[in-house]
């Protein structure tokens, strides 16, 4: 179950982007993933057609997986806490 949502503040905690932050804009929930604003830029190669009359490469957000963002709290900008296991 994710408790990340649209439009929710996250930072990232692993892969290229690591320590980075930026907004969710996009959730896939059945495969555990986000899309965030800004993070995990790829280049699409995109062929000409009705739409896209040149084609071209193009720079897009892929999706990261939900264990490797973390949420952060709006107001004062914190990283929220962990509880400990005893």
């Amino acid at each position: 179950m994710m408790k990340i949502k649209i439009g929710d503040e996250v930072l990232v905690i692993a892969g290229k982007d690591k320590g980075k932050s930026g907004k969710v804009i996009k959730t896939y929930r059945k495969d555990d993933k986000v899309v965030v604003e800004g993070i995990n830029i790829v280049k699409k190669h995109v062929k000409p057609n009705n739409q896209n009359d040149k084609g071209g490469i193009f720079d897009i957000e892929a999706p990261i997986h939900v264990s490797n963002v973390k949420k952060v709290e709006a107001k004062s900008n914190k990283k929220t806490k962990e509880s400990k296991v005893k």
